[in-house]
C-alpha cells in the first residue's frame, strides 16, 4: 500500500498528458527497493519520483512537473501551465497548490489502520494487521542499512525519524478527523469552481476542466486526488447521491481521458498495479526458464499468486 502513489502517478499522468516518452524504472515500494542504498545516493529522502534527465537529478514532484514543462514546451507540445501573469496562471497555481497540499499519506495511513471510517474501500481486509507488523520491520531496516552505509548514516536515521512520527499521528483518530474536516472545505472549494464552469459558456464543442476550457495541472492534481480517495472509500463522503454533483461529473469524465486511462485506469487495478511488478520481480529470482507460451502465461501467473501472498505477509507504506 504505496502512500507516494499519488506523487508519482501525477508525474506519470503530466507526461503521458504532455505526451512524451520516457524511460520508466519501477522502484518497488513493497519490496522495499526505495530503501536500498543505490536509490538512496540518488534521493536521501528515499521517496518516488525521481526524474533523471540530461544528468540532472530531480527529486521533488512538483518540481519534476515543473521541470518538464519548462523543458518540453515546443509547438504540438500540450501545455499544462497557462502563461505566467495570466488569470488563468494564478488559478491553476492556486489550486495545484491546495490540492498539493492535501495530507495523502495521512488519508492512505488513516485509512488502512481505521476501515471503519470507510465506505466501499478496496484495501484489503489483512492490511491494517500487516501494516502494524511492517511497521516495526521499516524501522529494523532502515537502523541495519544505516549500520552497513556509515554514508548514509544521517538520511536513514532521517527516515526513521519521519516514519515514527507519521505513524504516531496518523494512528490519532482526532488527528485524522480533523484532516479530513480540512478536506471536506478543499472539495467545496473545488466544488464552487467546478461550478463556475458549469455557468460559463464554452465554445461549441468544447470541455471545461476544473480552471478553464483546458487540461491543466491542477486536473492533474484533482484527478489523481479523486481517484487514491476512490480506491481509500472516501469517495461517498465527498462526491455522489447528490452531494458535489461538480465534481462526481468531473470524475467521471476525468477517469476517460486516454492518458488517464493508460497511466492510472479503472480504481480496481490499483492493487494488482502492485503485485504485478512483485511478480516478475519473484518470477525472474525464482523460475526456471520455461519455454512455451502457454507455460510462459502459466508461470507468470503462478508468480502473481506467489506475489500476492508474499504482499500479505509484507504491506509496506512508503514513507
Amino acid at each position: 500500500m504505496m502512500t507516494k502513489e499519488t506523487q508519482k502517478n501525477r508525474v506519470r499522468l503530466a507526461i503521458a498528458e504532455k505526451g512524451l516518452l520516457c524511460e520508466e524504472y519501477d522502484v518497488s515500494l513493497p519490496l522495499s527497493e526505495h530503501n536500498e542504498p543505490w536509490f538512496m545516493h540518488l534521493n536521501p529522502t528515499g521517496e518516488v519520483p525521481v526524474l533523471v534527465h540530461h544528468g540532472d537529478i530531480i527529486c521533488d514532484p512538483t518540481q519534476i512537473m515543473d521541470y518538464l514543462e519548462q523543458s518540453f514546451n515546443d509547438e504540438g507540445t500540450p501545455k499544462l501551465i497557462p502563461e505566467e501573469g495570466s488569470t488563468y496562471y494564478h488559478r491553476v497555481q492556486h489550486y495545484r497548490e491546495l490540492l498539493d497540499s492535501l495530507q495523502m499519506d495521512a488519508y492512505t495511513h488513516g485509512c488502512i489502520l481505521h476501515p471503519e471510517i470507510t465506505v466501499d474501500s478496496h484495501i484489503p481486509a489483512y492490511a491494517a494487521t500487516c501494516i502494524r507488523t511492517q511497521i516495526g520491520n521499516t524501522q529494523s531496516e532502515l537502523k541495519k542499512l544505516a549500520e552497513q552505509n556509515p554514508e548514509l548514516k544521517d538520511a536513514y536515521a532521517a527516515k526513521q525519524r519521519r516514519l515514527k512520527s507519521k505513524l504516531f499521528d496518523h494512528d490519532n483518530m482526532k488527528y485524522l478527523k480533523k484532516l479530513l474536516d480540512e478536506l471536506e472545505s478543499v472539495m467545496d472549494q473545488v466544488e464552487t469552481e467546478l461550478q463556475r464552469r458549469v455557468e460559463e459558456t464554452p465554445e461549441e464543442g468544447g470541455e471545461s476542466w476544473l480552471c478553464g476550457d483546458f487540461f491543466s495541472m491542477a486536473d492533474i492534481s484533482l484527478a489523481v486526488t479523486l481517484h487514491r480517495l476512490k480506491f481509500l472509500g472516501l469517495s461517498r463522503r465527498f462526491w455522489g447521491d447528490g452531494n458535489r454533483a461538480n465534481l462526481e461529473t468531473y470524475y467521471e469524465r476525468v477517469v476517460e481521458r486516454p492518458a488517464f486511462r493508460r497511466v492510472l485506469g479503472h480504481v480496481n487495478n490499483i492493487l494488482i498495479s502492485a503485485v504485478l511488478p512483485v511478480a516478475f520481480r519473484v518470477a525472474r529470482k525464482n523460475a526456471p526458464v520455461i519455454l512455451g507460451t502457454t507455460l510462459v502465461i502459466g508461470a507468470i501467473g503462478g508468480a502473481t499468486y506467489l506475489a500476492f501472498l508474499y504482499m500479505k505477509k509484507r504491506l509496506t507504506l512508503s514513507i
